[in-house]
């Protein structure tokens, strides 16, 4: 099509280049009377006289003069219907004199009957031509209408992997899961023997980051089979059945070149539970899938099609899509641990040279909670701040920047700040990290700084000694007294508070609210769960909130939490109170340099401090 269209364009260009060619030609010619040296009749007529000219041509009224004594040709005008004789004798010459000259007369060549020629022959050829060409490009509109209910999966075939699960690191376990997907796909007589039946859909479940679309490509790359991937929005159109066709046009090209993979990525858009919409059981999405559900476990059907997907919300699938026979294995991919995160790290410093200070295993104990995602944008962080530094390999001190920079935000030394707020805030945080040395249950603090970075005037950043996966009670009221220590030491040393501390507050409120009413944590309200969060429909995840107590209750629940805070509160008021002595000079020394490392701030609590009542 697109070596036709460029054909049609050529044959255009080449009649236009034509035309173009005789009209320069006509102008040309036309125009080389006009560039012949041009006398008046009156000096025509005097050389007539002095039997200076040998020859006359006229063409209608032009007059082109030849002369005997070599002179170089000239052009004259005549009268329109007059004679040359006439005009001649005019100004005095006689018969005898315009006898001894040749008078030629000639027929002018008619140049724009030539034009009209051409134009009656070129126009109908171009007319034809653009009707073909609009024809085509009909055509071709018309194809891509056809084309509409095709589905836009990309085919894969895997002889060159650009990902293999050498690539894959954090996620031992769900690894081994498709690992089993692909030796089936490469060798099914291993498991058929035992009557085993290959999952005919693997559902790759994890928050944001996590791996799930590097893990497909990995089995893509691992398969050496062909692998369709596409992602659920592009099933769904606005016409109505649109989704359904393609749904069933991506599983008839499956089956074609079985044994395949499917991979669908956020299917969520599409797997929605149904009835949940506005628009009842005619909703284009739902049509969507109650095809795929056909598709996957339906009358005809294809074991050697194997469906892989991927969400970040299994809350919100269709009870009908998650049954076995359809997704028979889930596969959880949950944040790394700290060994996870070396992995990953080891993974994403390949090629990339690296400085001899630089402790891969104390970068990832340094990210905790970081995912996949988190720690490829850490570790390209850390190379531009490198090269930015004009540095040949990559520090230990590029790698704690860029933790930093990923998890709150770029420095802003540029930030003028008056001497006053300086103080302010190496109080405020000064604050934070006495009380998170002096709670037990809270983490060491690796770093305290009063620069603003990110949304931050300052910050103290603490790190646990190792992964947690659970939260006990007392680490919960610890955390609430070294959040408050910020607000604490600004009324203790100034009588007065700021709003340096509303992200405290947000954050303490939201602690001990969840303490009463998720985790049961409140003596008073009993372990009880209150409230149950539905998703609404277009409202948003938080919206839909199902409150399931009564107004009474509603009371209490609003009382503990203001006493778990107040009592948080007044803690951290005690302890930085007894603790006034440090609590100085910490924060004299962050005015003086800004930042304070781990090691520095062990010193100051290296002499016996009071411990806290």
């Amino acid at each position: 099509m697109i070596n036709k269209l460029s054909r049609s364009r050529k044959i255009v260009l080449a009649i236009l280049a034509v035309v173009a060619v005789i009209a320069i030609v006509a102008l040309v010619a036309q125009g080389g009377v006009n560039r012949l040296n041009a006398i008046q009749l009156s000096d025509l007529a005097q050389f007539v006289r002095n039997g200076d000219v040998d020859k006359i041509t006229i063409s209608d009224d032009d007059i082109i003069i030849k002369f005997k004594s070599g002179r170089a040709d000239a052009s004259s005008k005549k009268e329109l219907g007059a004679t040359i004789g006439n005009q001649l004798r005019d100004f005095g010459v006689t018969a005898d004199e315009l006898a001894r000259i040749k008078i030629e007369v000639v027929t002018p060549f008619d140049w724009r009957d030539l034009m009209m020629t051409v134009s009656l022959l070129v126009v109908p050829i171009v007319v034809i031509i653009a009707l073909w060409y609009f024809l085509r490009q009909t055509q071709g509109a018309n194809n891509q209408a056809i084309n509409f209910g095709r589905s836009r999966a990309r085919m894969f075939i895997g002889d060159r992997p650009s990902v293999t699960f050498q690539d894959v690191a954090g996620a031992d376990e769900a690894k081994q899961e498709l690992v089993e997907i692909v030796e089936f796909l490469k060798e099914p007589e291993k498991f058929i023997q035992l009557g085993a039946r290959i999952p005919k859909g693997v559902l790759l479940i994890g928050s944001p980051g996590t791996g799930k679309t590097l893990l497909a490509k990995a089995v893509s790359g691992e398969a050496g089979v062909p692998f369709f991937s596409i992602s659920g929005s592009e099933f769904v159109e606005m016409f109505v059945g649109v989704g359904a066709s393609r749904v069933r046009d991506l599983f008839e090209q499956a089956r074609r070149h079985s044994p395949c993979i499917i991979f669908v990525d956020e299917i969520d858009a599409v797997g929605r539970h149904r009835g949940s919409g506005l628009g009842g059981g005619h909703d284009e999405r739902e049509q969507t899938l109650n095809q795929i559900l056909v598709e996957m476990d339906g009358f005809d059907t294809d074991t050697n099609v194997i469906v892989v997907a991927a969400t970040n919300r299994p809350d919100i699938l269709d009870p009908a899509l998650m049954r076995p026979g359809r997704f028979d294995r889930r596969v959880m991919l949950d944040r790394p641990d700290v060994k996870g995160r070396a992995a990953i790290l080891k993974v994403h410093v390949r090629g990339k040279p690296l400085a001899a200070d630089v402790d891969l295993a104390k970068v990832a104990r340094s990210c905790p909670g970081f995912v996949g995602a988190d720690i490829e944008n850490l570790v390209n962080e850390a190379a531009i701040l490198a090269a930015r530094r004009n540095r040949k390999s990559i520090s230990m001190s590029e790698f704690d920047e860029s933790i930093e920079r990923v998890m709150i935000g770029p420095e802003r030394k540029s930030r003028i700040i008056s001497p006053r707020e300086k103080t302010i805030t190496a109080y405020h945080e000064a604050g934070h990290a006495v009380m998170a040395r002096m709670l037990p249950n809270c983490d060491p603090v690796h770093k305290v700084t009063i620069i603003p970075r990110g949304p931050a005037g300052g910050y103290t950043w603490t790190l646990p000694d190792e992964d947690a996966h659970y939260v006990n009670r007392a680490k919960f009221l610890d955390e609430l007294g070294k959040a408050l220590g910020g607000r604490a030491a600004e009324e203790i040393i100034f009588g007065d508070i700021t709003t340096g501390a509303s992200s405290d507050l947000q954050h303490v409120t939201e602690i001990a609210r969840d303490m009463v009413t998720r985790y049961g944590m409140s003596e008073l309200m009993g372990p009880m769960i209150y409230g149950q969060k539905h998703e609404m429909v277009f409202l948003g995840r938080d919206l839909g909130e199902q409150r399931d107590y009564s107004d009474t209750i509603a009371l209490e629940i609003d009382r503990e939490v203001q006493r778990l805070v107040n009592a948080a509160y007044s803690q951290a008021k005690q302890v930085l109170t007894e603790q006034r002595a440090v609590l100085d000079k910490i924060a004299q020394r962050l005015i003086d340099v800004e930042t304070i490392e781990e090691e520095e701030f062990k010193a100051f609590f290296d002499r016996t401090v009071r411990a806290p009542t």
